[in-house]
């Protein structure tokens, strides 16, 4: 069933493209417009059945929308939401994909967006692979999202924003912008730091002997570069202080090593095996 009229991606890469997929998959949208600056890879994007429409004019793309995603990387976030508040429906709802928020939430004051609302999302889905031919309509299938508000925020627009990712297949969970930055720094700015030191580290005469057990660990590390450095520079206070714990938890590592204590090493592997195994596949 048909919820929105018009819907319009901005940025139709893997979490953009996927998005489309989705919303095609479930007969979710009448248009779904991909909005970006390339226009050969929206005609391939549509092509492929991720949109039906293209634009690469982001007033046009987004004049009729119902819906906004504004799937770019983070440092342009608060631009192309304000760009889009101005081009696109008084009654329309905008939301972002952006694995940080406190930076975006308090640049975008509801009361300075015109009437329009906007509702920050990220979805805890994706890959090391980018691009739209990466895109998936599965991706947020059993995946968590999570919705943003600030106090401002209209619960109204809180509850159409949660019932969209839900209808892609996802399960939203609601948290402050500070708390989600917080949360993220440790489960998923800290692990990309871990596992591209430990790449950056291995001498490469040794890589064409770099077994699972290395490449599972920095499989992340592949990751797109320009994009990891924004959202690594965005939340640097809490991925400092989660470097922190991290570091910590290191030192005591070395310390059982250097001092010849199994006991403590043990403990310390006994307590990562079952945070693993708590988490799954």
């Amino acid at each position: 069933m048909k919820t929105w009229k018009t819907v319009a991606i901005v940025g139709v890469g893997l979490i953009g493209g996927s998005i489309g997929l989705a919303l095609r998959r479930g007969k979710l949208a009448d248009r779904v417009i991909g909005v970006g600056r390339d226009l050969k890879k929206l005609r391939g994007a549509c092509r492929r059945g991720i949109v039906s429409e293209v634009s690469d004019n982001l007033e046009q793309g987004v004049r009729d929308a119902d819906l906004v995603i504004v799937c770019t990387p983070v440092a342009s976030i608060v631009e192309q939401v304000r760009h889009v508040a101005t081009a696109c429906p008084r009654h329309a709802l905008i939301t972002d994909v952006g694995s940080t928020k406190s930076t975006i939430a308090a640049a975008l004051i509801q009361k300075q967006l015109g009437g329009v609302t906007f509702v920050g999302s990220h979805p805890l889905a994706g890959s090391e692979k980018a691009g739209c031919e990466n895109a998936r309509d599965v991706l947020f299938d059993g995946q968590i999202v999570i919705v943003t508000p600030t106090p401002s925020t209209p619960e109204s627009a809180v509850r159409k924003t949660v019932r969209f990712w839900q209808q892609l297949g996802a399960e939203v969970r609601r948290m402050s912008p500070r708390d989600h930055d917080r949360a993220i720094a440790m489960t998923s700015h800290v692990p990309h730091l871990v596992a591209s030191a430990l790449a950056a580290s291995t001498s490469a005469e040794l890589l064409p002997l770099a077994a699972t057990g290395w490449s599972d660990t920095t499989r992340i590390a592949s990751g797109d570069v320009r994009l990891w450095e924004q959202i690594l520079m965005h939340n640097r206070g809490h991925v400092l202080k989660s470097l922190d714990k991290f570091e910590k938890v290191l030192t005591s590592l070395r310390n059982s090593l250097e001092s010849e204590k199994p006991r403590q090493l043990k403990s310390i592997l006994a307590k990562g095996k079952q945070h693993r195994d708590t988490v799954g596949s």
